[in-house]
């Protein structure tokens, strides 16, 4: 099978929230447990990496043509400067990537990838937990500020990381390739809340795991 190279965000990197609250990498993270199964993949994911950033990386980035490029945002795109929000809730506050630049950037990833002869394959967000997500953000921060912002409806933020979910969907229909719908297999799973850290938005191993059995059911390994 063909070298996959990944280029993503701390979900692809394996990263998950310890008891102590603390941010490690998992030895049971997706992309090691996928590895095990025989898949061959160089992984150049980074914790708090966006799209404009994974592309740099891209570019800077030696790759043999032929090989499937994995390219997995939309988690730190779309968040929001939270401290800006706290100290001034009454005026709007656009994600880190604002949804028609990262469109943009999305298009353009695939297309340089296609420039080198390699196979893109887009990775959707996975789903957050808007309560968790907003008791987290809300630490040593003023939380009634946050909330008056969204509206009183920590809901809101789910719906706001939608945005970036469907963008990705789109772009993959719009450009012909490959899409890796992992938000829709956590979704899929009944229990998923079980699956998310008390962050709201890093999968435990348990999350971990289902995402690399779907992962390699839908991509299965040839060779």
């Amino acid at each position: 099978m063909n070298e996959i190279c990944l280029f993503g965000d701390s979900a692809a990197q394996g990263i998950v929230l310890d008891e102590s609250e603390n941010y490690r990498v998992s030895r049971a993270g997706c992309i090691r447990l996928m590895k095990r199964g025989g898949y061959p993949i160089r992984n150049y994911a980074v914790h708090g990496y966006t799209v404009s950033q994974g592309l740099e990386c891209f570019r800077n980035t030696k790759t043999d043509p032929g090989n499937p490029c994995v390219i997995e945002f939309g988690g730190n795109d779309c968040d929001l400067d939270w401290d800006a929000v706290s100290q001034d809730p009454d005026h709007f506050h656009d994600g880190k990537t604002p949804l028609a630049e990262f469109r943009n950037l999305l298009k353009q990833f695939v297309q340089e990838a296609r420039d080198r002869n390699l196979d893109p394959i887009l990775v959707t967000p996975l789903p957050l937990m808007s309560g968790r997500y907003y008791r987290w953000v809300s630490k040593r921060r003023d939380a009634d500020r946050i909330l008056k912002y969204l509206r009183n409806d920590p809901e809101s933020i789910s719906r706001w990381q939608e945005r970036y979910a469907i963008a990705v969907r789109n772009t993959a229909a719009e450009c012909g390739c490959h899409l890796a719908d992992a938000r829709a297999w956590m979704l899929e799973e009944l229990d998923y809340p079980s699956l998310i850290c008390e962050d709201g938005i890093h999968p435990n191993e348990a999350g971990h795991e289902i995402i690399a059995r779907k992962a390699m059911e839908h991509f299965p390994r040839k060779g």
